[in-house]
């Protein structure tokens, strides 16, 4: 999967959650949390991922305390192309195997999980 989608698994989450958001900016701190890092483990990460251009950082103008991660315009093409190859896996290795009742039932369940952890 790194390899299709030319990202590693762990940078995908993160440009993933700052495509998603609306302005394609986060607190580090809740980035962090979105993720599943420690602060001190996501600032390592963002790090690597900063400096290769696909995200920035930027202070938090409503406390300065905080830091903004920013995703770049170089950041979101690398999550488009990630993404198609992410949904072509899926299509691949998941849905393509399920009957359309199971496909159905699948949508269901995953959408009560998403549900139940926003």
């Amino acid at each position: 999967m790194n390899r299709d989608m030319g990202i590693p698994d762990s940078w995908f989450e993160v440009l993933l959650r700052l495509g998603r958001t609306p302005g394609h900016r986060m607190r580090m701190t809740d980035l962090a949390d979105a993720v599943s890092f420690s602060s001190g483990g996501f600032t390592r990460l963002a790090d690597r991922i900063e400096r290769e251009g696909l995200i920035r950082r930027e202070p938090d103008r409503r406390d300065r305390r905080a830091a903004l991660a920013v995703l770049t315009e170089q950041g979101g093409e690398a999550l488009n192309k990630a993404l198609t190859a992410h949904v072509s896996h899926l299509r691949s290795h998941v849905t393509s195997v399920l009957s359309a009742e199971d496909r159905c039932h699948f949508a269901r369940i995953l959408r009560t999980l998403r549900d139940a952890n926003q």
